[in-house]
Protein backbone atom coordinates (compact mmCIF):
# COMPACT_ATOMS: atom_id res chain seq x y z
CA UNK A 1 0.00 0.00 0.00
CA UNK A 2 1.13 3.21 -1.07
CA UNK A 3 1.53 6.38 1.63
CA UNK A 4 1.33 9.97 1.41
CA UNK A 5 1.02 12.99 2.84
CA UNK A 6 -2.07 13.93 5.27
CA UNK A 7 -3.72 15.95 2.96
CA UNK A 8 -6.70 16.26 5.31
CA UNK A 9 -4.39 19.05 7.36
CA UNK A 10 -3.95 20.62 4.20
CA UNK A 11 -7.44 20.89 3.50
CA UNK A 12 -8.20 22.05 6.98
CA UNK A 13 -6.06 24.66 6.95
CA UNK A 14 -7.35 26.41 3.66
CA UNK A 15 -10.85 26.02 5.32
CA UNK A 16 -9.78 27.89 8.64
CA UNK A 17 -7.78 30.09 6.86
CA UNK A 18 -11.40 31.00 4.75
CA UNK A 19 -13.21 31.08 7.32
CA UNK A 20 -10.92 33.71 8.87
CA UNK A 21 -10.58 35.46 5.74
CA UNK A 22 -14.89 35.69 5.84
CA UNK A 23 -15.09 37.05 9.37
CA UNK A 24 -12.22 39.81 9.05
CA UNK A 25 -14.04 40.50 5.56
CA UNK A 26 -17.32 41.26 7.25
CA UNK A 27 -15.99 42.81 10.10
CA UNK A 28 -14.27 45.53 7.92
CA UNK A 29 -17.49 45.98 5.55
CA UNK A 30 -19.90 46.44 8.51
CA UNK A 31 -17.96 48.71 9.88
CA UNK A 32 -17.70 51.10 6.54
CA UNK A 33 -21.36 51.23 6.28
CA UNK A 34 -21.69 55.13 6.62
CA UNK A 35 -23.14 56.72 9.56
CA UNK A 36 -26.06 58.32 9.25
CA UNK A 37 -24.97 62.35 10.00
CA UNK A 38 -25.73 64.13 13.38
CA UNK A 39 -29.26 65.97 13.48
CA UNK A 40 -27.77 69.88 13.02
CA UNK A 41 -28.68 72.05 15.33
CA UNK A 42 -31.37 74.49 13.73
CA UNK A 43 -29.38 78.00 13.10
CA UNK A 44 -31.16 81.28 14.82
CA UNK A 45 -31.14 83.89 12.33
CA UNK A 46 -31.90 87.42 12.98
CA UNK A 47 -33.71 89.60 11.28
CA UNK A 48 -32.47 93.09 10.44
CA UNK A 49 -33.88 95.68 12.37
CA UNK A 50 -36.57 98.28 10.28
CA UNK A 51 -36.16 101.49 12.42
CA UNK A 52 -33.34 104.10 12.06
CA UNK A 53 -29.68 103.33 13.70
CA UNK A 54 -27.33 100.85 13.10
CA UNK A 55 -27.55 97.54 14.40
CA UNK A 56 -24.12 96.59 13.60
CA UNK A 57 -22.74 99.42 16.15
CA UNK A 58 -25.48 99.00 18.12
CA UNK A 59 -24.40 95.60 19.16
CA UNK A 60 -20.85 96.82 19.69
CA UNK A 61 -22.15 99.48 21.93
CA UNK A 62 -24.46 97.07 23.75
CA UNK A 63 -21.65 94.26 24.96
CA UNK A 64 -19.51 97.25 25.98
CA UNK A 65 -22.30 99.09 28.22
CA UNK A 66 -25.68 96.73 28.94
CA UNK A 67 -24.38 93.13 28.03
CA UNK A 68 -23.29 92.89 31.67
CA UNK A 69 -26.88 93.47 33.06
CA UNK A 70 -29.38 92.61 30.37
CA UNK A 71 -29.99 90.04 27.36
CA UNK A 72 -31.68 90.35 24.50
CA UNK A 73 -34.01 87.27 25.16
CA UNK A 74 -34.24 86.58 28.88
CA UNK A 75 -34.64 88.53 32.44
CA UNK A 76 -31.12 89.20 34.05
CA UNK A 77 -30.42 91.86 36.42
CA UNK A 78 -32.29 93.82 34.80
CA UNK A 79 -35.49 93.10 32.07
CA UNK A 80 -34.99 91.62 28.47
CA UNK A 81 -34.54 94.71 25.34
CA UNK A 82 -35.75 92.81 23.03
CA UNK A 83 -38.52 95.26 21.04
CA UNK A 84 -38.18 97.68 24.06
CA UNK A 85 -39.24 100.42 21.93
CA UNK A 86 -42.45 98.99 21.66
CA UNK A 87 -42.69 99.46 24.91
CA UNK A 88 -41.21 102.55 25.67
CA UNK A 89 -40.86 106.56 23.85
CA UNK A 90 -37.90 106.41 22.48
CA UNK A 91 -37.88 110.55 24.22
CA UNK A 92 -38.15 108.27 27.62
CA UNK A 93 -35.83 105.63 26.53
CA UNK A 94 -33.18 108.44 25.75
CA UNK A 95 -33.70 109.55 29.61
CA UNK A 96 -33.47 106.44 31.16
CA UNK A 97 -30.49 105.52 29.55
CA UNK A 98 -28.35 109.08 30.76
CA UNK A 99 -29.37 108.58 33.97
CA UNK A 100 -32.23 106.23 35.31
CA UNK A 101 -32.11 107.80 39.19
CA UNK A 102 -32.73 111.14 38.25
CA UNK A 103 -36.05 109.91 36.27
CA UNK A 104 -36.98 107.84 39.38
CA UNK A 105 -36.49 110.61 41.60
CA UNK A 106 -38.73 112.85 39.11
CA UNK A 107 -42.04 110.03 40.13
CA UNK A 108 -42.39 109.08 36.69
CA UNK A 109 -44.19 106.13 37.19
CA UNK A 110 -42.91 104.04 34.22
CA UNK A 111 -39.47 104.41 35.78
CA UNK A 112 -40.41 104.27 39.04
CA UNK A 113 -42.44 100.54 38.12
CA UNK A 114 -39.25 99.06 36.74
CA UNK A 115 -37.24 100.22 39.80
CA UNK A 116 -40.00 98.23 42.47
CA UNK A 117 -39.98 94.95 40.01
CA UNK A 118 -36.03 94.74 39.91
CA UNK A 119 -35.41 94.87 43.15
CA UNK A 120 -34.69 98.36 43.43
CA UNK A 121 -31.64 97.73 41.11
CA UNK A 122 -29.63 101.40 40.70
CA UNK A 123 -29.13 101.05 36.56
CA UNK A 124 -25.84 102.65 35.54
CA UNK A 125 -26.05 106.15 34.43
CA UNK A 126 -24.61 106.44 30.49
CA UNK A 127 -24.66 110.66 29.83
CA UNK A 128 -21.58 109.66 27.10
CA UNK A 129 -23.89 108.44 25.13
CA UNK A 130 -25.48 110.18 22.86
CA UNK A 131 -28.61 110.36 20.75
CA UNK A 132 -27.35 108.46 17.92
CA UNK A 133 -25.88 105.75 19.88
CA UNK A 134 -28.70 105.06 21.76
CA UNK A 135 -30.38 105.30 18.69
CA UNK A 136 -28.04 102.45 17.17
CA UNK A 137 -28.57 100.23 20.43
CA UNK A 138 -32.34 100.57 19.67
CA UNK A 139 -31.70 99.08 16.76
CA UNK A 140 -29.66 96.41 17.76
CA UNK A 141 -32.50 95.70 20.34
CA UNK A 142 -35.46 95.57 17.33
CA UNK A 143 -33.37 93.09 15.76
CA UNK A 144 -36.30 89.97 15.23
CA UNK A 145 -34.95 86.22 16.35
CA UNK A 146 -36.49 84.04 13.53
CA UNK A 147 -36.00 80.52 13.61
CA UNK A 148 -34.34 79.13 10.59
CA UNK A 149 -36.12 76.08 8.98
CA UNK A 150 -35.02 73.12 9.90
CA UNK A 151 -32.40 71.01 7.53
CA UNK A 152 -34.05 68.34 5.23
CA UNK A 153 -33.89 65.08 6.77
CA UNK A 154 -32.89 62.65 4.21
CA UNK A 155 -35.61 59.49 4.13
CA UNK A 156 -34.88 55.99 3.57
CA UNK A 157 -34.58 52.47 5.89
CA UNK A 158 -33.54 52.81 9.21
CA UNK A 159 -29.89 51.30 9.30
CA UNK A 160 -29.35 51.11 5.64
CA UNK A 161 -26.47 53.51 4.09
CA UNK A 162 -26.72 53.67 0.25
CA UNK A 163 -23.35 54.10 -1.69
CA UNK A 164 -22.69 57.06 -4.48
CA UNK A 165 -22.90 53.85 -6.89
CA UNK A 166 -26.58 53.38 -5.83
CA UNK A 167 -25.88 49.78 -4.87
CA UNK A 168 -27.01 49.64 -0.94
CA UNK A 169 -23.95 48.08 1.43
CA UNK A 170 -25.81 45.13 2.42
CA UNK A 171 -26.50 44.05 -0.83
CA UNK A 172 -22.62 44.05 -1.00
CA UNK A 173 -22.05 42.35 1.92
CA UNK A 174 -24.71 39.54 1.16
CA UNK A 175 -22.90 38.97 -2.04
CA UNK A 176 -19.36 38.41 -0.73
CA UNK A 177 -20.94 36.47 2.41
CA UNK A 178 -22.41 33.52 -0.29
CA UNK A 179 -19.17 33.64 -2.26
CA UNK A 180 -17.24 32.69 1.07
CA UNK A 181 -19.60 30.12 1.94
CA UNK A 182 -19.64 28.64 -1.57
CA UNK A 183 -16.06 28.31 -1.17
CA UNK A 184 -16.07 26.66 2.11
CA UNK A 185 -18.31 24.26 0.75
CA UNK A 186 -16.29 23.19 -2.48
CA UNK A 187 -13.51 22.56 -0.09
CA UNK A 188 -15.42 20.37 1.61
CA UNK A 189 -16.41 18.28 -0.95
CA UNK A 190 -12.74 18.48 -2.23
CA UNK A 191 -11.87 16.66 1.08
CA UNK A 192 -14.20 14.04 0.67
CA UNK A 193 -13.44 13.54 -3.29
CA UNK A 194 -9.28 13.39 -2.12
CA UNK A 195 -10.28 10.59 0.92
CA UNK A 196 -12.54 8.26 -1.28
CA UNK A 197 -9.78 8.02 -4.60
CA UNK A 198 -7.35 7.34 -1.69
CA UNK A 199 -9.50 4.47 -0.14
CA UNK A 200 -9.67 3.44 -3.43
CA UNK A 201 -6.21 3.37 -4.64
CA UNK A 202 -5.23 1.93 -1.70
CA UNK A 203 -2.86 5.13 -0.45
CA UNK A 204 -2.38 5.08 2.88
CA UNK A 205 -2.58 8.64 4.41
CA UNK A 206 0.46 8.87 6.71
CA UNK A 207 -0.30 9.01 10.50
CA UNK A 208 1.04 12.86 11.94
CA UNK A 209 4.34 12.12 14.16
CA UNK A 210 4.14 12.57 17.47
CA UNK A 211 6.34 15.34 18.77
CA UNK A 212 8.05 16.54 22.65
CA UNK A 213 5.50 19.31 23.93
CA UNK A 214 7.84 22.24 24.17
CA UNK A 215 7.49 22.57 27.73
CA UNK A 216 9.27 19.18 28.00
CA UNK A 217 11.85 19.89 26.06
CA UNK A 218 12.16 23.18 28.21
CA UNK A 219 12.57 21.56 31.44
CA UNK A 220 14.73 18.89 29.98
CA UNK A 221 17.49 21.55 29.53
CA UNK A 222 18.89 22.65 32.87
CA UNK A 223 20.97 25.78 31.65
CA UNK A 224 17.94 27.51 30.51
CA UNK A 225 15.59 27.07 33.24
CA UNK A 226 18.69 28.28 35.30
CA UNK A 227 18.73 31.44 33.25
CA UNK A 228 15.32 32.13 33.06
CA UNK A 229 14.20 31.69 36.53
CA UNK A 230 17.34 34.03 37.70
CA UNK A 231 15.80 36.20 34.80
CA UNK A 232 12.00 36.09 36.29
CA UNK A 233 13.50 36.59 39.85
CA UNK A 234 15.16 39.91 38.80
CA UNK A 235 11.89 40.92 37.04
CA UNK A 236 9.64 40.28 39.66
CA UNK A 237 11.67 42.16 42.03
CA UNK A 238 12.15 45.16 40.07
CA UNK A 239 8.39 45.24 39.00
CA UNK A 240 7.40 45.24 42.33
CA UNK A 241 9.99 47.36 44.41
CA UNK A 242 8.16 49.87 41.37
CA UNK A 243 4.50 48.62 42.47
CA UNK A 244 5.13 49.40 46.24
CA UNK A 245 6.94 52.79 45.44
CA UNK A 246 3.76 53.87 43.97
CA UNK A 247 1.17 53.17 46.28
CA UNK A 248 -0.20 56.77 47.85
CA UNK A 249 0.84 58.46 44.47
CA UNK A 250 -2.39 59.74 42.39
CA UNK A 251 -0.36 61.56 39.74
CA UNK A 252 -2.77 62.62 36.65
CA UNK A 253 -5.64 61.78 38.81
CA UNK A 254 -8.60 63.79 37.72
CA UNK A 255 -12.28 62.56 38.79
CA UNK A 256 -15.00 63.88 37.55
CA UNK A 257 -16.66 67.04 39.55
CA UNK A 258 -20.55 66.84 40.29
CA UNK A 259 -20.24 70.21 38.27
CA UNK A 260 -17.92 70.59 35.39
CA UNK A 261 -15.85 73.39 35.76
CA UNK A 262 -13.21 74.16 33.30
CA UNK A 263 -10.26 75.50 34.35
CA UNK A 264 -9.31 76.08 30.80
CA UNK A 265 -12.08 78.72 30.18
CA UNK A 266 -11.91 80.25 33.36
CA UNK A 267 -8.19 80.83 34.60
CA UNK A 268 -6.74 80.78 30.85
CA UNK A 269 -9.50 82.42 28.38
CA UNK A 270 -11.14 84.82 31.15
CA UNK A 271 -7.33 85.42 32.82
CA UNK A 272 -8.67 85.10 36.37
CA UNK A 273 -6.65 84.77 38.66
CA UNK A 274 -6.10 81.62 40.99
CA UNK A 275 -6.27 83.41 43.98
CA UNK A 276 -9.47 85.77 43.59
CA UNK A 277 -11.38 81.84 43.77
CA UNK A 278 -8.51 80.31 46.01
CA UNK A 279 -8.73 83.20 48.16
CA UNK A 280 -7.46 80.87 51.38
CA UNK A 281 -4.16 80.03 49.82
CA UNK A 282 -2.66 83.57 50.55
CA UNK A 283 -3.35 82.89 54.13
CA UNK A 284 -3.85 79.67 54.92
CA UNK A 285 -2.58 76.32 55.42
CA UNK A 286 -4.97 75.15 53.41
CA UNK A 287 -5.99 76.31 49.26
CA UNK A 288 -9.54 75.89 50.00
CA UNK A 289 -12.23 75.08 48.37
CA UNK A 290 -14.38 78.26 46.44
CA UNK A 291 -17.89 78.33 47.76
CA UNK A 292 -20.65 78.74 45.81
CA UNK A 293 -21.03 82.47 46.42
CA UNK A 294 -17.91 83.26 44.43
CA UNK A 295 -19.16 81.65 41.44
CA UNK A 296 -22.30 83.70 41.87
CA UNK A 297 -20.15 86.87 41.59
CA UNK A 298 -20.53 86.48 37.79
CA UNK A 299 -22.38 84.06 37.27
CA UNK A 300 -25.63 85.96 38.55
CA UNK A 301 -25.26 87.85 35.14
CA UNK A 302 -23.52 84.82 33.18
CA UNK A 303 -26.17 82.32 32.78
CA UNK A 304 -24.59 81.12 29.39
CA UNK A 305 -21.53 80.82 27.63
CA UNK A 306 -20.63 82.23 24.18
CA UNK A 307 -21.00 80.14 21.10
CA UNK A 308 -16.93 80.28 20.93
CA UNK A 309 -16.43 78.59 23.92
CA UNK A 310 -17.73 75.65 22.95
CA UNK A 311 -15.37 72.71 21.52
CA UNK A 312 -15.68 69.33 19.61
CA UNK A 313 -16.03 67.40 23.25
CA UNK A 314 -17.91 69.78 25.22
CA UNK A 315 -20.60 71.80 23.29
CA UNK A 316 -22.57 74.39 24.15
CA UNK A 317 -25.32 73.48 25.52
CA UNK A 318 -23.22 71.07 27.85
CA UNK A 319 -21.66 74.17 29.45
CA UNK A 320 -25.20 75.89 29.71
CA UNK A 321 -26.44 73.07 31.77
CA UNK A 322 -23.05 72.78 34.02
CA UNK A 323 -24.23 76.32 34.63
CA UNK A 324 -27.76 75.70 35.67
CA UNK A 325 -26.70 73.33 37.79
CA UNK A 326 -24.18 75.74 40.17
CA UNK A 327 -27.89 77.93 39.86
CA UNK A 328 -29.73 74.80 41.52
CA UNK A 329 -27.31 74.32 43.64
CA UNK A 330 -27.56 78.13 45.19
CA UNK A 331 -31.17 78.13 44.60
CA UNK A 332 -30.72 80.90 42.08
CA UNK A 333 -34.05 81.85 39.68
CA UNK A 334 -32.14 83.25 36.80
CA UNK A 335 -35.89 84.24 35.12
CA UNK A 336 -36.90 86.46 38.28
CA UNK A 337 -33.34 87.11 39.16
CA UNK A 338 -33.61 86.10 43.31
CA UNK A 339 -32.45 83.13 45.18
CA UNK A 340 -35.49 80.66 46.15
CA UNK A 341 -34.14 79.48 49.95
CA UNK A 342 -33.70 75.88 48.34
CA UNK A 343 -30.39 74.59 47.98
CA UNK A 344 -28.70 71.34 47.25
CA UNK A 345 -25.16 70.91 48.59
CA UNK A 346 -22.49 70.05 46.23
CA UNK A 347 -20.00 67.52 46.43
CA UNK A 348 -16.72 68.43 45.68
CA UNK A 349 -14.59 65.20 45.02
CA UNK A 350 -10.73 66.23 46.52
CA UNK A 351 -7.87 65.70 44.13
CA UNK A 352 -4.73 66.50 45.72
CA UNK A 353 -4.40 65.03 49.10
CA UNK A 354 -1.60 64.93 51.19
CA UNK A 355 -0.97 62.00 54.04
CA UNK A 356 -2.02 63.14 57.62
CA UNK A 357 1.69 63.15 59.18
CA UNK A 358 2.97 65.65 56.22
CA UNK A 359 2.46 69.31 56.50
CA UNK A 360 2.27 71.93 54.05
CA UNK A 361 1.33 75.38 54.77
CA UNK A 362 -0.22 77.09 51.52
CA UNK A 363 0.61 80.61 52.53
CA UNK A 364 3.80 80.23 53.64
CA UNK A 365 4.87 79.21 49.79
CA UNK A 366 1.96 81.64 48.35
CA UNK A 367 2.84 84.80 50.08
CA UNK A 368 6.18 84.45 51.43
CA UNK A 369 7.97 82.27 49.03
CA UNK A 370 6.03 84.08 45.91
CA UNK A 371 5.81 80.82 44.56
CA UNK A 372 3.09 80.64 40.86
CA UNK A 373 0.48 78.38 41.76
CA UNK A 374 1.68 76.53 38.31
CA UNK A 375 4.45 75.19 40.02
CA UNK A 376 2.93 72.85 41.58
CA UNK A 377 -0.60 71.97 40.22
CA UNK A 378 0.56 72.76 36.36
CA UNK A 379 -0.84 74.76 33.66
CA UNK A 380 -4.15 74.66 34.97
CA UNK A 381 -5.30 77.13 32.46
CA UNK A 382 -4.87 74.56 29.98
CA UNK A 383 -6.58 72.08 31.99
CA UNK A 384 -10.27 71.59 30.88
CA UNK A 385 -10.69 68.86 33.57
CA UNK A 386 -8.62 69.53 36.84
CA UNK A 387 -6.24 66.80 37.78
CA UNK A 388 -2.94 66.31 40.06
CA UNK A 389 -0.05 67.60 38.01
CA UNK A 390 2.87 66.39 40.48
CA UNK A 391 3.57 63.25 41.97
CA UNK A 392 3.91 65.34 45.91
CA UNK A 393 6.56 62.86 46.99
CA UNK A 394 8.92 63.83 49.11
CA UNK A 395 12.11 63.31 47.36
CA UNK A 396 10.01 65.75 44.59
CA UNK A 397 9.50 68.13 47.91
CA UNK A 398 13.01 67.85 48.59
CA UNK A 399 14.02 67.79 44.67
CA UNK A 400 12.64 71.68 44.79
CA UNK A 401 14.26 72.83 47.90
CA UNK A 402 17.37 71.89 46.81
CA UNK A 403 16.44 73.82 43.32
CA UNK A 404 14.65 76.88 44.10
CA UNK A 405 15.96 80.19 45.51
CA UNK A 406 14.54 81.86 48.13
CA UNK A 407 13.54 85.29 47.23
CA UNK A 408 15.80 87.52 49.87
CA UNK A 409 14.41 90.78 48.28
CA UNK A 410 11.97 92.88 50.28
CA UNK A 411 11.56 90.40 52.74
CA UNK A 412 12.84 91.52 56.18
CA UNK A 413 11.99 88.44 57.54
CA UNK A 414 14.71 86.86 56.18
CA UNK A 415 17.56 89.74 56.52
CA UNK A 416 19.71 88.46 59.51
CA UNK A 417 19.61 85.13 58.76
CA UNK A 418 20.33 85.19 54.84
CA UNK A 419 23.81 87.51 56.31
CA UNK A 420 24.56 84.50 58.26
CA UNK A 421 24.13 81.58 56.19
CA UNK A 422 25.80 83.34 52.79
CA UNK A 423 29.13 83.60 54.73
CA UNK A 424 28.64 80.22 55.89
CA UNK A 425 28.38 78.74 52.33
CA UNK A 426 29.95 81.12 50.47
CA UNK A 427 27.24 82.12 48.15
CA UNK A 428 24.74 85.49 47.27
CA UNK A 429 21.72 83.41 46.59
CA UNK A 430 20.32 80.69 48.95
CA UNK A 431 17.91 77.61 48.43
CA UNK A 432 15.39 76.76 50.50
CA UNK A 433 17.58 73.18 51.23
CA UNK A 434 20.39 76.03 52.59
CA UNK A 435 17.87 77.47 54.90
CA UNK A 436 16.57 74.31 56.70
CA UNK A 437 14.18 73.50 54.06
CA UNK A 438 14.97 69.57 54.05
CA UNK A 439 14.80 69.21 57.97
CA UNK A 440 12.95 66.35 59.24
CA UNK A 441 11.00 68.47 61.41
CA UNK A 442 9.86 71.16 59.23
CA UNK A 443 7.71 69.06 57.00
CA UNK A 444 6.95 66.17 60.10
CA UNK A 445 6.83 67.10 63.49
Amino acid sequence: MKKMGNHNSISRKLSMSLALLLCVSLNTLSQNVAPAAPAATPAVAVAPATGGGDPVAGKALFNANCAACHNLDRKMTGPALRGVSAKYDKEWLYKWIRNSSALIKSGDAKAIAIFEEYNKSVMTAFPQLSNADIDNIIAYTDEKKVEAPAPAVATGVPGTAVADSGISNDVILGALSLVMLLLVVMLFFVNNVLTKIAKANGIEVAPKEKSIPIWKAFAKNQFLVLVSSIFLLLASGYFFYGWVMQIGIDQDYAPIQPIHYSHRIHAGSNGIDCKYCHSAARVSKNGGIPSLNICMNCHKSIAEVSDTTATPEYSKAFYDGEIQKLYDAVGWDKDNQKYTGKTKPVKWVRIHNLPDHAYFNHSQHVTVAGIECQKCHGPVQEYEIQKQFAPLTMGWCINCHRETDVKMEGNAYYTKIHEELSKKYGVQKLTAAQMGGIECGKCHY
